[in-house]
């Protein structure tokens, strides 16, 4: 994973102090969920261009108890930078993938066509900050999302059976 750039911190400290001044108003709108309405309220002025429609409701609900006891408890930030996706656009960055690396094979090991890739299945969510994806990786399993591949830092699945094989990358069939 990438190290820290010199604004993360600063950008943990103004969401996390964002979450905090929005609790009254959350704790009016949704008595009961004010953490993780605050916490969503403020993950999405930090992370304006994501989306977590698509995923299948309990894959959601997993993302979001995650990242909200990662912003409470440990003052980290998990943002979403590709959640669900559709057929079409996962058959398109498949077939941009085997363009740019010439081979079938060396694609997989990247973008899994459509009828394989869990991010049309609606469980599969790449993350951002490479510290978020950290707590990710360390507490995820408690809500049942884990780190698939050793080659993709940010892909993670929700698995509510438990933790399952990681792989070298996404073109590898666990055995």
């Amino acid at each position: 994973m990438s190290e820290e750039r010199r604004r993360d911190p600063v950008y943990r400290t103004v969401t996390r102090v964002t979450a905090y001044l929005l609790s009254p108003l959350a704790c009016l709108v949704a008595p009961g969920r004010a953490r993780v309405t605050a916490c969503r309220w403020a993950l999405s002025l930090r992370f304006p261009a994501e989306s977590l429609d698509g995923l299948r409701p309990e894959a959601r609900a997993a993302f979001e108890a995650a990242r909200t006891r990662a912003l409470w408890r440990h003052g980290e930030l998990i943002g979403l930078t590709s959640g669900f996706r559709t057929a079409a656009r996962q058959a398109t960055l498949y077939a941009e993938e085997v363009r740019r690396s010439g081979s079938v094979a060396a694609a997989r090991r990247w973008v899994l066509p459509p009828g394989e890739s869990r991010h049309v299945a609606g469980t599969a969510m790449d993350v951002r900050p490479t510290e978020g994806a950290r707590w990710l990786e360390e507490h995820g399993g408690r809500h049942g999302l884990y780190r698939m591949y050793d080659n993709e830092w940010w892909h993670f699945e929700y698995c509510p059976d438990g933790p399952p094989v990681r792989l070298p990358h996404p073109g590898v069939v666990a055995g």
